[in-house]
């Protein structure tokens, strides 16, 4: 095993997990914390990250904290104990880019080669894979790579035969590959010089990719890795609802809360402790409901509702309940992002069909 190889040499890798940024392309859910908080299957998309470097062998995590409510994060995840972990707080502060991320995590990182991770990934393989070999490798860094439809909109990579980076660019006009940076990074000690050398971009950061392309440039060696199975950066609400579906696909069924007789439920359906299930519920898997939920109503697949939500008559369907939520109507909701202690009420008969939205905290709608 990785994990036991390093601590038996005494120099275990550190793990860096970015939760900053303003998660602009998910407002309203992020005006009241984190990006990095918001559930997939009722899990924060953060607890993933740190799961995936635990099972890694990654047991000493530095979380960089932004502007958006960092005292959130720290009272989602604690100190780590929880997961296995050691975690270390470092405030960054309004966010420059990701290299200086890195730059403000030098005290943390020591003299340990790196991982860094962006803490809104979700990969179904893990990173054990792409870890190990690293260390003893006579490469600076190693990226991880899936091809994807629409290059322009990520850091881009080109490979040679060997499968070694030869050039990168961040959001090319003219992509040479179609290979995007999944945001997921090995790095050792010579990065920190490298940042040294690139100025900031167009965006007003320091890229993370231009700190990659200045080794390249160095003549030092970069490596890379090609995702198996999927991945998914949790950016935008379609994003969010599409790696919900994907962690769901492989829920197990368990049921630890009360369904009454006369409840259909069928497929593989997640029931929490101290939930109860009505009647006159039709629940049609993969759905996971959290703890302390009532159910009245037609839950479809691919749903996710957190603890302590209320949902009574209507349909909601591939869509994600935050929690602490009131859902009372005969509306038919879909494809829908609904945040803590939300309201949505119906006040008439009329059914109009697919409502949609993405609601913050604390809000209400009626209808």
């Amino acid at each position: 095993m990785v994990w036991k190889d390093w601590n038996e040499r005494g120099d275990e890798m550190k793990g860096l997990i970015l939760s900053g940024g303003h998660g602009t392309r998910l407002r309203p859910l992020t005006h009241t914390g984190p990006k990095q908080l918001i559930p997939i299957a009722n899990k924060p998309v953060l607890f993933y990250a740190i799961e995936d470097l635990a099972e890694a062998g990654v047991t000493d995590i530095g979380i960089i904290l932004g502007t958006n409510m960092p005292e959130k994060v720290k009272e989602a995840v604690g100190d780590g104990s929880k997961f296995g972990v050691k975690i270390t707080y470092i405030q960054q502060g309004e966010p420059k880019g990701l290299a200086h991320a890195v730059v403000v995590s030098r005290d943390f990182i020591g003299e340990e080669s790196f991982i860094m991770y962006l803490g809104d990934n979700i990969l179904k393989s893990g990173v054990e894979e792409f870890v190990e070999g690293f260390e003893d490798s006579n490469y600076q860094a190693r990226i991880l790579l899936q091809s994807v439809k629409n290059p322009k909109q990520f850091g881009v990579a080109e490979l040679n035969d060997e499968g070694d980076v030869i050039h990168l660019v961040e959001k090319p006009l003219e992509p040479r590959s179609d290979l995007a940076l999944v945001g997921i990074y090995l790095f050792k000690l010579s990065i920190f010089q490298a940042i040294k050398h690139i100025k900031p971009s167009w965006r007003r950061e320091l890229e993370i990719t231009d700190a990659i392309q200045e080794l390249l440039n160095s003549n030092q060696k970069v490596d890379s890795h090609i995702v198996k199975g999927w991945w998914k950066d949790t950016g935008k609400p379609e994003d969010v609802l599409e790696a919900n579906h994907l962690i769901l696909d492989v829920l197990q069924p368990q049921s630890f809360g009360e369904v009454e007789e006369g409840a259909k439920i069928s497929g593989r359906v997640a029931i929490g402790k101290g939930t109860i299930i009505r009647k006159d519920s039709v629940i049609r898997g993969p759905v996971i409901i959290g703890d302390k939920c009532e159910i009245n109503a037609y839950i479809g697949p691919y749903t996710s509702i957190g603890d302590n939500s209320r949902i009574i008559g209507g349909e909601i369907e591939s869509s994600i309940v935050v929690g602490d939520a009131l859902i009372e109507c005969n509306e038919r909701i879909v494809e829908s992002l609904i945040g803590n202690h939300s309201k949505i009420r119906s006040y008439d008969n009329v059914l109009p069909h697919g409502l949609r939205f993405v609601i913050g905290e604390n809000s209400l709608i009626n209808l």
